[in-house]
């Protein structure tokens, strides 16, 4: 055997393995591409997943810088190679892409590309993405080389088990979309069962003293004050029942990951953008990562559902031997001091609880048109 296919197994092993590591699909995808690239020695590669409407429901590119990206403009569609790839079970294998007589162009600020290998990738009989790499760099002066056979068979390899790796990260993410609503479902037959048949006894108490108001006051009193006794109770119980239901990943998979597949499920569930950036972050007690969950949530749920707010974004960041986490949005906004004064908290007081709770802080930055900040802090363990 030659040295080549002996450093080419290797690298595939190498990529292989990479991609077993990963279990998210964008994860996946940004894996396979930068593989696939490194494998080959390519310049550019990039792989697509196609949507129902001929387009593709997400595009992931290597080799092209961020500023590059943003200049070529939309996602493309299927068209030219790109249907040959998704629609056609063969490889892709070209001296020059620009002679092929299926070319059509491309944008303005799309690199120049010359020999091309793309190939389908798929799960039994479907298409799950199309994979390809561009101009593959020659030790040569003046380059060339263009791809060979045996390129194409180290691509090939790389192709199978890229569709297992994304096949699984989707049913993992499928999974834990499961888990959240299976969450969602047992606290909401926990509260009915343990705080519903407090307020129905409250309401009956608080109509009984409405009727006793005026003949007999004394009994009123007596009965406005089971009715403070009933309401704390309830308070009780559903404060019981929330602090209990702590997310399943969280023990398992840590807060970053966790508040990560959050995020991402908000972003597909809402009209509104909700992004998330976070990492470099150390493990943290078990109580201080849950409350920065739980006020990560709190801060979601106003924006998405009060704020009127097409963009939310959160970051969860090293802060000296503790974490910082932040939440902001673009939407309306509002004045803290008159949410105090009239009564209503969003979720504030709930919030600051927590932090002070392990012994952080809660900055709260609002103001009528201009959006919302929320900041929390907490100290190491």
């Amino acid at each position: 055997m030659t040295d080549r296919p002996r450093s080419g197994l290797a690298a595939v092993s190498t990529a292989l393995l990479e991609m077993s590591r990963q279990l998210e699909v964008r994860d996946v995808l940004k894996t396979i591409v930068a593989s696939a690239r490194d494998l080959l020695d390519a310049e550019y590669a990039a792989l697509g997943v196609p949507d129902d409407h001929g387009g593709f429901a997400q595009f992931v590119v290597d080799g092209v810088s961020d500023d590059q990206w943003k200049a070529i403009g939309p996602l493309p569609r299927q068209h030219g190679i790109l249907a040959a790839m998704l629609h056609d079970e063969e490889p892709q294998r070209l001296a020059d892409v620009r002679e092929d007589p299926r070319f059509e162009g491309w944008p303005s600020s799309h690199p120049e590309m010359s020999d091309f290998l793309g190939l389908p990738v798929r799960d039994g009989d479907e298409t799950i993405a199309a994979l390809f790499l561009a101009n593959k760099r020659c030790p040569a002066p003046g380059g060339g080389c263009g791809f060979t056979a045996e390129d194409e068979e180290l691509l090939g390899i790389l192709a199978q088990h890229a569709a297992i790796a994304l096949t699984n990260a989707r049913l993992y993410e499928r999974s834990r979309e499961l888990t959240i609503a299976e969450e969602r479902s047992r606290l909401a037959h926990e509260l009915h069962d343990a705080v519903s048949q407090k307020l129905f006894s409250l309401r009956l108490t608080a109509q009984a003293a409405a009727r006793l108001v005026d003949r007999d006051p004394a009994r009123a009193k007596g009965e406005l004050q089971q009715v403070a006794a009933l309401a704390a109770e309830a308070a009780d119980e559903l404060r019981a029942a929330v602090v209990e239901l702590r997310p399943a990943g969280l023990d398992e998979d840590g807060l970053v990951h966790t508040l990560r597949t959050h995020v991402q499920v908000l972003d597909r569930a809402h009209g509104a953008r909700v992004t998330f950036e976070g990492g470099g972050l150390r493990a943290l007690p078990a109580a201080q990562e849950e409350a920065l969950l739980r006020v990560a949530q709190e801060a979601l749920h106003n924006a998405l559902r009060h704020s009127g707010a097409a963009e939310v974004g959160v970051r969860l960041a090293r802060h000296g031997p503790g974490a910082r986490l932040t939440v902001t949005d673009d939407g309306g906004g509002f004045d803290p001091r008159a949410v105090r004064r009239a009564g209503r908290h969003l979720g504030l007081v709930s919030m600051r609880d927590r932090a002070g709770g392990v012994g952080g802080t809660l900055t709260v930055r609002s103001a009528p048109g201009e959006g919302t900040t929320i900041e929390m802090e907490v100290p190491g363990g």
